[in-house]
């Protein structure tokens, strides 16, 4: 498959473009070349800025992973460019599109956040990242109706991503973890390995790309489990963090994505995996505000 990625140079673009090369796809880049521009150096590369993507206006791909579209202008002059240039479009959206966050067991039906009146498309801001989400998958659907995807995910765990990061770190260094949820708290999260791999599919719709629910303190116990003799858990840094009133958000219906393919590893080989990272003097990025 010849494929086309925005971004692909950090988190987890860096698993979907390894787990590209692996499946022997023809990779092309598309990013500013300004993060982590070592990489990949076998893959052409074409450098540029998402607000003016017409480098891209001389190339065909069978399927373009955007996963760097975050500001509504980016992906509508990308969806403009790329309309009659790519077979499928795979966008990595979030499950932060859902306006209700209070019922659990929801699947991609659910009702999505409304973009606010005269909100600027140029310009992120927290509050406008689901809105956001929302806008670029309706505009993409717009303009690619069944050639495009979009992959709703949560946290998403493993080397070079930020999230549980935390955990890791303490695991490796035989400290206690922390946790700023308390036990009872739900929690879904993927591996990045695991998405990177359902994002390489044949996909069409939307897809919540998460795995099965669990209990902070489950979670915990697993990943306590992956190391010999490990510290007592830390319940006391546990705030309202994450929004308890979201539970809905984190108790989601993933049948969908796993009647599409998607695979998901054990949470133990997860942590597994990150511990023996960080051993290996790789420090997790920090995770975004």
């Amino acid at each position: 498959m010849r494929l086309l990625v925005l971004g692909g140079t950090k988190n987890l673009g860096r698993h979907v473009v390894e787990a590209a090369l692996r499946d022997g796809h023809e990779v092309t880049l598309f990013n500013r070349g300004t993060t982590n521009p070592g990489l990949f150096p076998e893959v052409r590369r074409v450098t540029g800025d998402r607000a003016d993507p017409s480098d891209l206006a001389a190339g065909e791909w069978d399927c373009v992973i955007d996963l760097s579209g975050l500001l509504v202008r980016d992906v509508r002059l990308s969806a403009e460019v790329l309309r009659d240039r790519v077979g499928r479009y795979t966008y990595m959206s979030s499950i932060a599109v859902y306006a209700d966050r209070t019922t659990p067991g929801q699947d991609e039906s659910g009702a999505l956040l409304p973009w606010p009146v005269d909100a600027p498309d140029n310009e992120f801001t927290m509050d406008l990242y689901g809105p956001s989400k929302v806008r670029c998958e309706s505009l993409l659907a717009a303009t690619f109706g069944s050639r495009m995807a979009a992959v709703r995910s949560g946290f998403v765990v493993g080397p070079y991503n930020p999230d549980f990061g935390n955990w890791g770190t303490a695991l490796a260094a035989g400290n206690r973890m922390e946790s700023a949820a308390p036990p009872s708290q739900p929690v879904q999260y993927v591996d990045a390995r695991d998405l990177a791999d359902f994002l390489l599919l044949e996909l069409s719709g939307p897809y919540n790309v998460v795995g099965p629910t669990r209990t902070m303190a489950e979670l915990a116990a697993a990943w306590r489990s992956v190391v010999p003799d490990p510290a007592p858990m830390d319940w006391a840094p546990a705030v309202d963090r994450f929004h308890l009133n979201d539970e809905g958000l984190f108790q989601l219906d993933n049948r969908r994505a796993l009647a599409a393919g998607l695979r998901l590893r054990p949470d133990e080989e997860s942590a597994r995996d990150y511990v023996a990272w960080v051993q290996d003097g790789n420090i997790p990025p920090d995770p975004p505000h």
